[in-house]
């Protein structure tokens, strides 16, 4: 009799546990809700690092601000070198769609909107595409917890992402590295459609920013074509107050809020 009431004891501690099991959409959806300010401001420095270790720096502005909903708004503005100077980007979160997307090149004078097929193209010559500066929505992927491993210095869950639809996305899948109690993706592989590791994106600094964790610096490297783009935070600022005005395709023409 004992026995069974052990035996029946453990049984219900194991389903109780299972209960409270983390899966991988689970893992992800707690990625995404990780607390972060309403609005962010920071300055960049972007390194464009060629196969031969040469190195092209820009200096960069970036701007966001989150609505009533979560939804995100991202500009970029491009300051130097005069090559790409006065060059900006706005990105637009919508729910349940694709991300509305514009960029304002200097040397034609214009606003021209990116159209959701050129998502897999490169940011401004740098190792990141137009997608990969985008937030994506948790359910458009299927996840799976591969495993849980320490990576450096961070305990971290395993998880494989692919798209629902694999038209959705340019990778055939993703898997990341989720830092425990942080919610933040320590280290991304990102593979082509053949299956082949494409991408390696890093984080390589994290840091608690006015109460919110924040990555602080970046690295893409595309190991198929030894390339790498590294972003490094110079300063960053959450909950700064920013005009409205800023986040709309009239900024991206003339500049002013």
């Amino acid at each position: 009799m004992k026995r069974s009431i052990g035996i029946v004891a453990g049984l219900f501690l194991f389903s109780i546990g299972s209960l409270f099991a983390l899966d991988g959409r689970e893992v992800m959806l707690q990625v995404d809700k990780r607390p972060t300010g309403k609005t962010s401001h920071a300055l960049v420095r972007m390194d464009l690092i060629d196969s031969k270790g040469q190195v092209n720096t820009r200096s960069v502005e970036m701007f966001t601000v989150k609505d009533e909903k979560d939804l995100k708004k991202m500009v970029i503005v491009f300051h130097a070198p005069a090559s790409v100077k006065d060059t900006r980007y706005l990105a637009v979160e919508n729910e349940g769609r694709d991300d509305d997307k514009w960029i304002y090149l200097p040397a034609l004078k214009r606003v021209r909107r990116i159209a959701a097929s050129e998502g897999g193209s490169s940011f401004m010559g740098s190792d990141f595409t137009y997608d990969d500066m985008s937030d994506r929505d948790v359910d458009r992927d299927n996840h799976k917890l591969l495993r849980e491993e320490t990576l450096g210095s961070y305990p971290c869950y395993v998880v494989e992402s692919s798209a629902k639809d694999p038209k959705d996305s340019q990778y055939s899948k993703r898997i990341s590295w989720i830092a425990k109690d942080l919610w933040i993706p320590v280290k991304i592989e990102l593979y082509d459609k053949k299956g082949n590791l494409q991408k390696i994106a890093t984080m390589d600094k994290i840091d608690t920013i006015q109460g919110f964790v924040t990555p602080l610096q970046t690295t893409m490297k595309n190991v198929q074509k030894g390339t790498s783009t590294l972003l490094v935070m110079e300063k960053f600022v959450w909950d700064e107050s920013l005009p409205s005005g800023l986040f709309t395709t009239r900024y991206l023409e003339t500049g002013k809020p």
